[in-house]
This record gives C-alpha cells, sequence and structure tokens, in this order.
C-alpha cells in the first residue's frame, strides 16, 4: 500500500441537481436547490457540489437540456448553510476570465467562513460554448494560462501575467477571505498534460464515475497515473489529496445509464444496495486512500438524500 493509500474515513459529500430533467425530474428553482442543501447538512454531508454548465445535451437526445448557472448558486448557498463545505465540479475556466474568477473564489471564501473547495477544470461540451460565444480552440493551453494567474492570485495575492489568451497585469487580491492562502484548488482530470498541472498547482485531484467506471478498483487504476505524475514533478504523491465521483441509485431510478451510446453501458452501472453495503463500499475507497467522496444520486429529492443517512452513521461508526 503506498502513502497515497493510507487507510482513512472519507469526507462523503452529494451532488446537488441544476439541470432539467437529471437525477430525477430535476430542479424547478432555487427553493427546491436550497432545500435540498439544508437538508444534506442537516443529515450529516461534509459537502455540497455544483456543476458549471450552462446547456447540457447527452449524445443521441434530441434538444438540449437547460441548467442553472453554477457560480451564482454556489453564492446563495454559502449564505443558507454553515458547516458543510461548497465545492465546484467542475468549473471551466473558459467561462470566466481567471483574475475576476480569482476575486469571485474569494468573495465566496468570505461568505462562506472559508468552507470553499474551487473545483477546476478545462470544459468539454462544445454546445454550450458555441451557444454563449466562448472560444473551444486550445483548451488545454487556456486552462494552463488560467490556473496559473488563479494559483498566483489566491495563493500570493497578487500577479503580473502576459499570454497568448489571458492577462492580468500588476494585479492584486484585495481584500481577502477568511484563509490568507484562499480555498483548496480541485483539479479534474486524468489526461497526461493536464495531470502535470495537478501535480503543479493543485491541492485536490477528482476522478468522475465514468473515469473510474464506478468502481473501487477502477479508482485504484488511477492512482498509480496520478502518483507518477506527482513524482516527475519532484512532488510527495502523499500531498494530492484524492476525491472521486460514484453514482448511487435508488432502485426506482430512470436508467439514463443504459441509454447512453458512447460507452460501454456495461461498464457503468450506479452503485445500488442497503446502508450497510454503501457504507462498505464509501469505507473501501477510504482504504485506498481517498479523502473525499461525492455522491451522484438518483434520483436527488430531500427525501432520497435524508434516506443515506443510515450509511453516513454506519460508515462514521466504523
Amino acid at each position: 500500500m503506498s502513502e497515497t493509500s493510507t487507510p482513512r474515513v472519507p469526507k462523503v459529500g452529494i451532488m446537488l441537481p441544476q439541470t432539467e430533467g437529471m437525477r430525477g425530474p430535476g430542479v424547478r428553482g432555487w427553493s427546491e436547490v436550497k432545500d435540498m442543501a439544508q437538508a444534506a447538512e442537516d443529515v450529516g454531508f461534509d459537502s455540497l457540489w455544483l456543476v458549471d454548465h450552462f446547456l447540457y445535451q447527452l449524445d443521441g437526445e434530441a434538444e438540449a437540456r437547460g441548467v442553472w448557472e453554477g457560480w451564482t448558486l454556489l453564492s446563495a448557498l454559502a449564505a443558507v448553510t454553515s458547516k458543510a463545505e461548497l465545492g465546484t465540479l467542475v468549473l471551466g475556466t473558459g467561462f470566466r476570465n481567471p483574475a475576476l474568477l480569482a476575486k469571485m473564489t474569494d468573495t465566496v471564501e468570505e461568505i462562506s467562513g472559508g468552507r470553499l473547495i474551487l473545483g477546476l477544470g478545462a470544459g468539454y461540451h462544445p454546445l454550450e460554448y458555441n451557444a454563449f460565444g466562448f472560444p473551444h480552440s486550445y483548451r488545454y493551453s487556456r486552462f494552463a494560462e488560467a490556473i496559473e494567474i488563479v494559483h498566483g492570485l489566491l495563493r500570493d495575492g497578487h500577479v503580473d501575467f502576459e499570454g497568448k489568451f489571458y492577462s492580468a497585469r500588476e494585479c492584486e487580491l484585495k481584500p481577502r477571505g477568511p484563509r490568507p492562502n484562499g480555498p483548496p484548488i480541485l483539479i479534474g482530470s486524468i489526461g497526461p498534460r493536464m495531470l502535470k498541472l495537478v501535480a503543479k498547482y493543485a491541492d485536490q485531484w477528482n476522478a468522475y464515475y465514468d473515469d473510474t467506471k464506478n468502481s473501487v478498483e477502477g479508482a485504484v487504476r488511477l492512482r498509480g497515473v496520478v502518483d507518477a505524475a506527482c513524482e516527475e514533478a519532484g512532488r510527495n504523491p502523499a500531498t494530492l489529496e484524492r476525491t472521486i465521483t460514484v453514482l448511487v441509485a435508488d432502485a426506482d431510478a430512470d436508467p439514463w445509464w443504459t441509454r447512453l451510446p458512447s460507452i460501454d453501458n456495461s461498464a457503468l452501472m450506479p452503485f445500488t444496495g442497503t446502508p450497510e453495503d454503501l457504507a462498505a463500499e464509501l469505507a473501501a475507497y477510504g482504504r485506498e486512500g481517498v479523502g473525499h467522496i461525492q455522491i451522484c444520486l438518483e434520483p436527488t429529492t430531500t427525501e432520497t438524500i435524508a434516506a443515506l443517512a443510515p450509511a453516513l452513521e454506519i460508515l462514521r461508526g466504523s
């Protein structure tokens, strides 16, 4: 067992719905998101997570689904919750000027009292880039410049940068939020070039259930890849927290995963089972060094969130 696979009881978070007709019926508005967030906090979830999309269209679907903008919802959640961490899984850096994003980050840090986890990625869904007028080319190069600006401002409070895609000349970040060096930065990616940036800039790394095939074994396979990226960069792999997103489904959930034409459907199956089974599955990730798990719950309602309380109690009691 490597340093990065030290057994632990992982933190457990919940993904909140923002998209029409996904994770159950989706949500009609803010009041439902607020109710679910507060229910999750009351149940004892360690964190609340949002995605970052404007429109979303699964392969084979005739029309795009609408999505509530994530950063605005996150700001509101910061004001109506008090204990749970708040994370983005993940913000597309191509949607916002990176210096402005750092400013927004420290502001939400202030509102939340230092509960933010800033999850970042390069984005991938061309539909929304085209629809909202954002460039979709050179995504890695744009991300590399953006993360340098964001990291510099959050960690040092200032940056002087001129790149091909972005600039931030003699830029200062003030006033500062409750943590002098800003929130932890999470990067979600398994690509070789992106992992170099993970090793250089990130405090946390994430893999989604379609990367791991929703299995502990899949997470273990990726661990070695991430460890190697850290070692190549001269970083101790144990200093990078590992997070994994898992798909959990109620027996009555709409099985949308069986209708995806772009993947091997047999390889992506949600976890189902008793509270004892779920607690054992989450504990298995912890034994492999995963420090934080985000649950995508099908469907997501206040009732299904509350139904996970016994699994959390069993996990923490173990």
